[in-house]
């Protein structure tokens, strides 16, 4: 349907009435060949923004789906670097390209089947990360859903360690765009309304505002970085901000609801 390798208009059907984790399972052979996957002007932009953070010893990409942000975290980590996704089939493509790309000397790279809502690292012990990306994969997540999704990513970071993905400033009221995303949003509402199991993919449900608001509650301090290769909206407003929460070094706790 989007080039000659990509999903057809049926293979794209099937998955959309699949939960999550299946639908990307039968995906997952053409899902870089697809507009979902995130283009690489996205992660060459957040590289560089992260570069003057770190330099950061071990590294997640969470929810990773074919591995594309998993050479972000190889150009910035110098320890290791961890994948995880739901999905068995994105992970077996993202195996593929790890081994194809393996650099001697470069960081050790694990890819781990798990849900980002439950992280399977070793619950109880001391936290893993240094830094947390993720690119993509929020729309997955309910509104609800968010407050437990940052306290797990809180969990596995060490003290002063980063969580940083990118938000995409949203389409502005009356353009082809606007429309285009609130009219998926809402064909996928009916469609989770009437058809078992759900798949929850909402692009308009991920708000700045509310995702700052959370990251706080769960214990970060928030801060966001201009993507300048994106440029600027009518308004003067960037057109792509990376958001880096931080694990404080001075333990806090959460804000109570």
């Amino acid at each position: 349907m989007f080039s000659p390798e990509g999903p057809t208009l049926r293979e794209l059907a099937v998955q959309a009435l699949s939960s999550v984790e299946h639908g990307y399972d039968l995906l997952a052979p053409k899902f870089d060949h697809t507009p979902f996957r995130t283009p690489d002007t996205i992660l060459d932009a957040v590289a560089s923004a992260l570069g003057p953070l770190g330099p950061f010893d071990d590294g997640l990409d969470l929810c990773c789906g074919t591995g594309a942000g998993l050479a972000v975290l190889e150009g910035v980590c110098r320890g290791s670097v961890t994948g995880i996704d739901i999905s068995a089939g994105m992970l077996e493509v993202a195996r593929q390209r790890a081994g194809a790309g393996e650099r001697p000397g470069g960081p050790r790279v694990t890819l781990v089947r798990g849900d980002a809502r439950a992280l399977p690292f070793a619950p109880g012990s001391a936290p893993a990360f240094d830094l947390v990306v993720s690119f993509g994969a929020f729309g997955h997540f309910l509104p609800a859903e968010l407050p437990g999704l940052f306290a797990q990513v809180h969990s596995v970071l060490r003290p002063g360690g980063r969580f940083a993905f990118p938000v995409v400033a949203p389409a502005r009221p009356g353009t082809r765009a606007y429309w285009a995303l609130l009219g998926f949003d809402a064909v996928m509402r009916v469609r989770n309304a009437v058809w078992k199991p759900p798949f929850v993919m909402y692009y308009r449900a991920f708000r700045l505002a509310d995702v700052r608001r959370e990251l706080t509650h769960a214990g970060f301090d928030v801060e966001t970085y201009v993507l300048p290769e994106f440029g600027r909206g009518p308004d003067g407003s960037p057109r792509c901000r990376m958001v880096v929460a931080t694990r404080t070094p001075a333990e806090r706790q959460p804000v109570s609801s």
